[in-house]
């Protein structure tokens, strides 16, 4: 099966390849606004499903798949396709504090406003995940989108960290305007509760088990691993 992430993140590529997937990136063109007030588990899960649309519409468009019949649903179906067809992969992470929304940075001094606003304070990280799977013909056989949510809390954060971590560039790609995988990002947290890769980006754990219930046996790291201790040992 084609395995299509709908992201350009260096973290999430990461991430995914760790647990042994083999797939393609594609990044989706989608404006990630947020209204003020908006439901962080709302938005999250919206977006990372529309993310994953818009790339198979673009592989639709591209003539890589047949659109479906006229009248045909395409929002549920069989899962006897197995291992054919694709699943795209749609994500998106957003950071709150006191119910407010804290996308990526515009800027270096919105980046360091978000951060005095995070110091000594405990924020949430939601990460909301959109899978697409579709048949070798195109026709989407399930939509399924889920979300995932951490606690972080920080340390108090002088000035001089704060002016230093902006300067370096790191804030400005990422939601909240820090990342808890970078070597000084990590300094500011002083404990989470809940998954620590959810912050990072694309919640692995959920992820597992959530993409085997809905394509049973496409991600299969463990015997993977077992397979290659074999190959090693037998010497194949």
């Amino acid at each position: 099966m084609r395995i299509i992430l709908a992201s350009a993140s260096p973290r999430r590529r990461i991430l995914l390849r760790q647990i042994g997937l083999t797939f393609e990136v594609v990044p989706a063109a989608v404006p990630e606004d947020v209204e003020n007030g908006a439901d962080p588990v709302m938005t999250v899960e919206r977006l990372a499903l529309s993310k994953a649309e818009a790339v198979v519409d673009r592989h639709q468009s591209a003539g890589e798949y047949r659109k479906p019949a006229a009248g045909m649903n395409t929002t549920t179906g069989s899962k006897s396709a197995g291992n054919n067809g694709a699943l795209f992969i749609g994500s998106d992470t957003v950071v709150v504090l006191d119910g407010n929304i804290l996308g990526k940075p515009e800027s270096a001094d919105r980046a360091a406003e978000m951060l005095r606003s995070l110091s000594g304070c405990t924020h949430q990280v939601y990460t909301g995940v959109g899978l697409i799977h579709t048949a070798n013909s195109g026709v989407i056989l399930v939509r399924h989108r889920f979300h995932e949510r951490t606690d972080v809390t920080f340390g108090d954060l002088t000035d001089d960290e704060i002016a230093a971590y902006v300067a370096g560039g790191s804030p400005m790609d990422k939601a909240g305007a820090y990342g808890i995988q970078d070597d000084l990002g990590a300094l500011f947290v002083r404990k989470i509760d809940g998954d620590y890769y959810n912050v990072v980006g694309f919640p692995l754990y959920r992820f597992y088990r959530e993409v085997n219930k809905l394509v049973p046996g496409l991600v299969t790291p463990f015997e993977k691993a077992v397979a290659d201790r074999t190959n090693v040992t037998t010497g194949i």
